[in-house]
């Protein structure tokens, strides 16, 4: 009786794992087919994914960190949807499809499906995820995962072609699009308000059909600011929440630097009793000299990153460039002592109203530095 039941639970457990095993490559062998033909869901590293900006890799997703990354494809179907997670369920994006900004969703800290675009026209579209939210790790704002697209029919198409200029921009707040959409009469620094889809960055990126990269945080400084870190700590990461999770720069060399910064720096200092400024300082107020040679330094820094560069050295709109403020004079100085003939200077007009610049004001920004490089820069 003994052998007969020993038998029979052998030959069960050698069923079992005949089934199982057969089970196993079943899933794998559907898997492969669902991730990899036209149809079906697509994965975030397919080929025909392309990608702006600083792009990371974790956890079987891209990661999208700062303002402005976009993931783009080209499909042919009448519909898409995205799967999706973020850090904490602040960011926002823009829903872009073919070429027409249609709407802005919020992304969830529990992975989801989200649809992107239902009952289009039957045929060829273009359809971008554009993050208009920044990554600040004092707005407990983080990144978010991209895991891949899903058609909800038709099949995916080779990708775009190629944007062969290049445009990368340094900044703040104002390059971040901070309250650009606050009509309350506030300046509030809520993700709903912010569109980098509207700054005066992005907006030049699209008018020269460039590549778009955007390293901006609100409240951060060249020497100091009202954030932990200052640009010069940040500027070289791949995710800014990772202090040894550095940036590749060759993955991306632009054509156009524009370094958009010191709205900050001249806050702090204006006010040496402030937390921020001992944080950085301690008692002694920064010599002009000393703000000088830090632009400089700074400057050169991107310079060894980037040396074909044109490098455009911008202020404003904000009070930094308001009539009798030094600052330009101090940028002026510090890159005619750099002895570059590629390296500018740009000073946006002082807006001349309350709080961080609108859809309008940041327009208007945007043609004061097109202009600007279509006298000065041949790209």
């Amino acid at each position: 009786m003994f052998f007969k039941k020993k038998i029979l639970q052998d030959s069960f457990l050698i069923i079992f794992s005949v089934f199982a095993i057969a089970a196993c490559h079943t899933a794998k062998k559907l898997n492969a087919g669902y991730r990899n033909n036209n149809n079906g869901f697509i994965i975030f590293n397919d080929p025909r994914i392309q990608y702006e900006g600083r792009i990371g890799e974790k956890d079987a997703a891209a990661e999208l960190y700062w303002s402005g990354a976009t993931a783009r494809l080209r499909f042919n179907g009448t519909g898409i949807k995205a799967l999706l997670q973020d850090y904490n369920g602040q960011n926002y994006f823009n829903v872009i499809i073919d070429g027409e900004s249609i709407r802005k969703i919020k992304i969830d800290s529990i992975k989801k499906l989200y649809s992107l675009a239902e009952n289009l026209p039957p045929g060829e579209h273009v359809v971008e995820l554009f993050k208009r939210t920044q990554i600040n790790e004092e707005y407990n704002r983080g990144y978010t995962r991209l895991y891949g697209f899903e058609l909800n029919d038709g099949k995916m198409l080779s990708p775009p072609a190629v944007k062969k200029r290049k445009i990368e921009f340094y900044g703040n707040s104002i390059t971040c699009g901070h309250a650009i959409e606050d009509t309350s009469g506030g300046d509030s620094g809520a993700g709903i308000f912010e569109n980098n889809y509207l700054s005066y960055a992005a907006l030049t990126a699209r008018h020269y059909q460039a590549q778009y990269s955007c390293i901006a945080v609100s409240g951060i400084g060249l020497m100091s600011g009202f954030r932990k870190l200052i640009m010069p700590e940040v500027y070289d990461l791949l995710n800014p929440f990772d202090s040894t999770d550095f940036w590749n720069f060759a993955k991306y060399i632009p054509d156009v630097v524009v370094v958009n910064l010191l709205q900050n720096d001249e806050a702090v200092i204006s006010n040496p009793g402030s937390e921020h400024f001992k944080r950085r300082f301690g008692n002694t107020v920064p010599t002009d000299e000393f703000i000088i040679n830090a632009y400089k330094k700074f400057i050169l820094k991107l310079r060894t990153h980037y040396p074909g560069a044109s490098v455009i050295c911008a202020l404003g709109s904000m009070g930094i460039t308001r009539p009798g403020s030094k600052w330009p004079g101090l940028v002026e100085r510090a890159v005619s002592e750099l002895h570059d003939g590629k390296i500018y200077t740009l000073f946006f007009k002082y807006k001349e109203t309350a709080g961080h610049p609108r859809i309008a004001e940041q327009k208007i920004m945007a043609d004061s530095l097109i202009k600007f490089i279509d006298a000065h820069i041949k790209w």
